[in-house]
């Protein structure tokens, strides 16, 4: 497992209910900030920011209810450390500032691919733009 794999994963042992519905609260102000990103070494980031917030939003609603729990609070991980914009490496850093941010949400992805592409299915989004295999 990758080191970035077991920050997640580590992370998203932290997550609570209390935690999620905070962040569901948060979400559609996070989902204008992430569409505010601009990071031409990272273009695939905003759409799976996007799609890791539809999915947690749609589940933390009850609208889908096939996510695993796992899953969830991995995603639920990424999307706070994506929002703090202070990670291992600050958005603020030209160039690189949000490799970090790309590599956590492609661990959500990749660690979760086949929940995910489900749930992209059952939503009419094309997997194939979203996956950490563009």
């Amino acid at each position: 497992m990758s080191e970035i794999a077991k920050f997640v994963n580590n992370g998203a042992a932290s997550i609570t209910p209390s935690v999620a519905e905070k962040v569901l609260r948060q979400l559609p102000q996070w989902k204008l900030e992430f569409t505010q990103i601009n990071a031409p070494l990272f273009p695939h980031l905003v759409d799976q920011l996007e799609f890791v917030a539809d999915a947690v939003e749609d589940c933390l609603e009850g609208a889908y209810k096939e996510l695993p729990y796992s899953a969830l609070s991995q995603a639920l991980f990424a999307l706070i450390y994506a929002h703090k914009k202070a990670g291992i490496i600050p958005d603020t850093v030209l160039s690189l500032g949000y490799a970090d941010n790309s590599s956590i949400v492609r661990a959500v992805l990749i660690q979760n691919e086949r929940a995910f592409a489900i749930y992209a299915g059952t939503q009419g989004v094309d997997w194939q733009k979203i996956t950490s295999h563009p």
